[in-house]
């Protein structure tokens, strides 16, 4: 058992806090939304709700969840001590501005968890010690060191492709309702359509996406018409002004 704690406690913090809970570790979580900690606390799993200093003198791992324009703020006004781990989940915030103001730790790490952590799948990158974000989550998740921190700038980029699928799959499901009739249906069939497909695919290494898509899209199929029909070539250069956005 670990005992873990969350600075911050919003949409992100609250599925992490769920999944350890669940494993049996020790979670206490801050009071900064008082709803969500509130229904934390309630939920029957044993987790506490505390203030900020709380938090950090009841744990041995502390993750920083809240907002790139807040966390410093917050953070000078704890006394963390040498022997814990932080792990931050704020894009922009520099593993090196984390360890001046919460120093003395210097087993830092910076990850990206989705909300789905919770049930598990949800790959994460991980730059800096990722010893407690492995011994927490890489039982259920993967978790994919990175040598380097710059690289956590494009991954925070390439995760940004959630929001951008779901529009996709928003406007087809919007034409195939509009097409039959039925919303409710044809919803349900795009999201579940394209999630089991996902589901049942290797993901052990680059290429299985390209070998899916030209699999399907198979010279005068259907699926080779949409594959030609839309336009990707504009997808790098989007990524790249998001990823600058954070500099």
């Amino acid at each position: 058992m670990t005992r873990v704690g969350f600075i911050g406690t919003g949409h992100i913090s609250a599925p992490m806090a769920r999944a350890l809970a669940r494993r049996k570790h020790q979670v206490t979580v801050s009071r900064r939304n008082a709803e969500v900690s509130a229904a934390l606390s309630e939920a029957g799993l044993g987790i506490a709700v505390a203030e900020n200093q709380e938090v950090v003198d009841a744990s041995e791992v502390v993750f920083l969840c809240l907002r790139p324009a807040v966390w410093e703020a917050a953070a000078t006004a704890l006394s963390f001590r040498p022997d814990q781990q932080i792990v931050s989940v704020m894009a922009g915030v520099p593993l090196a501005e984390i360890a001046r103001v919460c120093a003395p730790v210097t087993r830092l790490s910076l990850t990206i968890p989705y909300a789905f952590v919770e049930f598990g799948g949800c790959p994460l990158p991980v730059a800096g010690d990722a010893g407690a974000v492995s011994a927490l989550f890489g039982p259920m998740n993967p978790v994919l060191p990175q040598q380097s921190e710059t690289a956590m700038a494009s991954f925070f980029a390439a995760s940004t492709l959630v929001s951008g699928a779901l529009g996709l799959l928003e406007a087809g499901a919007g034409w195939l309702g509009a097409r039959t009739g039925d919303a409710d249906s044809a919803e349900v069939y795009v999201a579940a359509l394209v999630a089991g497909f996902l589901r049942n695919m290797d993901l052990d290494r680059a290429g299985r996406l390209a070998e899916a898509k030209w699999a399907l899209a198979t010279p005068r199929t259907l699926n080779r018409q949409m594959v030609e029909g839309l336009e990707f070539d504009g997808l790098p250069d989007l990524l790249d002004r998001i990823e600058r956005s954070m500099g």
